[in-house]
C-alpha cells in the first residue's frame, strides 16, 4: 500500500477514527491498533512477508529480555550474535543471494571456468533493509546497556512495524520511539495541523516534482546510447531532483502521519542540495541511515581514535557498505566509493565538521560545485548496470559536439503548455525550499491564513499534476 494509492486514503481515515475514537482512552488499545494497522498496510504488498517482520520482532524482543536477565558475558555475546545472524542473515539472503551467486559465476568465468548458476529466484520484501536496522539497533543498544529492554511485546511490535516509516524510513531508534509508545499520547490541534501540512508538502514533492522530473530522467536514461552530452546532463539533474523529491517527500509524509498519531519521527532531510561540501551533504541527506552507520559501524570500527589513516579506512568502509545497502549491484558499491573519494579531501582539510556559517556568495559556488559532484555520482545510482553507467559517463564527457540535437524528440511526451507549467512550479518549489532553508522549515506555514493559502494552493497543483503525470512507486521501496 503506497501513500499515493487510493487504498491508502481509504485505509488512513478508518485507522484515525479508531485511534481517536474507541481506542482514545486506552494506551494498550492504541498500540494494538497500530500493530494491526501496520500489518495490514505491509501485508497489502505481499502477506507472506509478514512472517519475516513477526520473526524479527519476536526474536529481538526475546533476546532483549534475555540480555536483561543475565550478567554472564558469554551469554550476552551469544544473544547479540543470535540477533546479528538472524537479522543480517535474512537481509543477506533476500537482498544479496542472487548478487553474490552472479558475482561468483562471473569471477570463475574470468579465469576460463564455466559454472552454472543455480536457478534461484528471490523476491525482495519491501522495506526489509529499514526494519532490519531498527531491530538490530534495539538489540545492540540493550547489549551496550544504553537502553532498557521493552517488557511489552505489543509496544515493541508497534516500534518495529509503525506503518508510516515501515517501508522507507526514517530509521527510528528504540531509545527515541519506544518511550513515546510507552506513555499515553495526547494529540493536539497544533500537532494535527502541522502533520497535515507536512503530508501535503510531501505529497506535492512526490506527485508534482519527483514524478514530473522522472519523465525526463526515464526518457534520457532509457535511450542514452548516442545521446548528446547536454541532454545527458539534463537527465542526470532530472534524476537528482526526482530522487530528492521522491525520498524527502516520503519522509515528510511519514513524519506528518506520525504527528496524527501523537508520535514524533526523526527528521531525515535538511535541504541537502544547499550543502557546501560532500561531508555536509551527508549530514543533510538520509540522516537516519547515516547516523545509524556512524553509531553501529564507524565508531565500533574505531572511528577516528586510531589516527587519520584508521579514520580514512573506516570512512571508506562505511561508504562502501552504504552503497551495498542501497542495492545488490556493483554500481551501488561504485556510487559509495565515489562519495568516499569525494569525502577524503574534505576530511584531510578538516572541513568535515564545519557547520553552516551563514550564506555568502562563495558558499553558493561551493554548493553548486557539491551539487555537480553529487549528480555525477547519481549516474551510477540511476543506471541500469555498470556498463550502462559507463556509457552515460562516456557520453557526458565526449558527447558535446552537436549540442541539444534530439531534444525535441526526447520531450515529445509533454505538451509545451505543460512544460511551461512545470517550469513555473519547479522554480516556485526551489524558491520555497530556499526560504525554508534560510528562515526555518516552519516559515512557509507560519500563520493560520498564510498556511491555509499555501496548503490549498499546493493541493490544487498536486491534483492537476496527478491527472497528467504517470504515477510511480517510491524509489526507496526497492531498497
Amino acid at each position: 500500500m503506497s501513500f499515493t494509492s487510493l487504498a491508502f486514503w481509504v485505509f488512513l481515515p478508518v485507522v484515525l477514527v479508531l485511534f481517536h475514537g474507541p481506542c482514545r482512552t486506552s494506551l494498550r488499545g492504541q498500540n494494538i491498533l497500530l500493530v494491526a494497522a501496520s500489518y495490514v498496510f505491509y501485508g497489502w504488498w505481499d502477506w507472506r512477508f509478514l512472517s519475516l517482520i513477526v520473526l524479527s520482532t519476536i526474536t529481538d524482543f526475546a533476546l532483549g529480555r534475555m540480555l536483561a536477565k543475565t550478567e554472564d558475558v558469554q551469554r550476552r555475546k551469544a544473544a547479540l550474535w543470535m540477533s546479528l545472524v538472524l537479522n543480517l542473515g535474512l537481509l543477506g539472503f533476500f537482498k544479496y543471494a542472487g548478487f553474490f551467486l552472479d558475482s561468483w559465476v562471473e569471477a570463475w568465468a574470468r579465469v576460463g571456468i564455466t559454472m552454472h548458476r543455480p536457478a534461484l529466484q528471490v523476491i525482495l520484501p519491501v522495506g526489509i533493509s529499514f526494519y532490519t536496522f531498527q531491530t538490530l539497533s534495539y538489540t545492540i543498544d540493550v547489549y551496550r546497556r544504553q537502553l532498557k529492554p521493552s517488557k511489552d511485546l505489543i509496544e515493541f511490535a508497534a516500534y518495529v512495524s509503525f506503518f508510516p516509516q515501515l517501508v522507507a524510513g526514517p530509521i527510528e531508534r528504540a531509545s527515541r520511539l519506544l518511550p513515546q509508545l510507552q506513555r499515553k499520547r495526547r494529540v493536539t490541534e497544533a500537532a494535527v495541523l502541522l502533520g497535515l501540512r507536512m503530508m501535503v508538502w510531501g505529497l506535492f514533492k512526490k506527485v508534482v516534482i519527483a514524478d514530473s522530473a522522472a519523465q525526463y530522467a526515464n526518457a534520457i536514461f532509457g535511450d542514452s546510447q548516442g545521446t548528446q552530452g547536454p541532454m545527458l546532463a539534463v537527465g542526470i539533474v532530472a534524476f537528482a531532483i526526482q530522487i530528492y523529491g521522491d525520498f524527502s517527500g516520503y519522509s515528510d509524509m511519514a513524519i506528518g502521519l506520525g504527528r496524527l498519531f501523537g508520535l514524533r519521527l526523526k527528521s531525515n532531510f535538511r535541504f541537502p542540495y544547499f550543502s557546501r561540501n560532500v561531508a555536509e551533504f551527508w549530514r543533510r541527506w538520509h540522516i537516519s541511515l547515516n547516523t545509524w552507520f556512524r553509531d553501529y559501524l564507524y565508531i565500533p570500527l574505531g572511528g577516528s581514535r586510531g589516527g587519520q589513516r584508521t579514520a580514512l579506512r573506516n570512512v571508506a568502509v562505511v561508504f562502501l557498505v552504504s552503497g551495498l545497502w542501497h542495492g545488490a549491484d556493483w554500481k551501488f558499491v561504485v556510487w559509495g566509493g565515489i562519495h568516499a573519494a569525494m569525502f577524503v579531501p574534505v576530511f584531510l582539510l578538516g572541513r568535515n565538521r564545519i557547520l553552516w556559517e551563514g550564506w555568502r556568495w562563495v558558499h553558493g559556488f561551493r554548493a553548486l560545485g557539491t551539487f555537480v559532484l553529487v549528480c555525477f555520482a547519481w549516474i551510477f545510482f540511476r543506471a541500469d548496470s555498470m556498463s550502462h553507467a559507463l556509457q552515460v559517463v562516456d557520453g557526458l564527457v565526449w558527447g558535446w559536439s552537436r549540442g541539444l540535437e534530439g531534444w525535441d524528440g526526447m520531450r515529445s511526451f509533454w505538451k509545451p503548455t505543460d512544460e511551461r507549467l512545470f517550469g513555473l512550479v519547479f522554480v516556485g518549489f526551489w524558491v520555497l525550499e530556499w526560504l525554508q532553508f534560510r528562515r526555518g522549515i516552519r516559515w512557509m506555514w507560519r500563520g493560520l491564513w498564510r498556511g491555509a493559502w499555501v496548503e490549498g494552493l499546493l493541493l490544487l497543483i498536486t491534483l492537476v499534476f496527478s491527472l497528467r503525470n504517470e504515477a510511480s512507486t517510491f524509489i526507496y521501496f526497492t531498497f
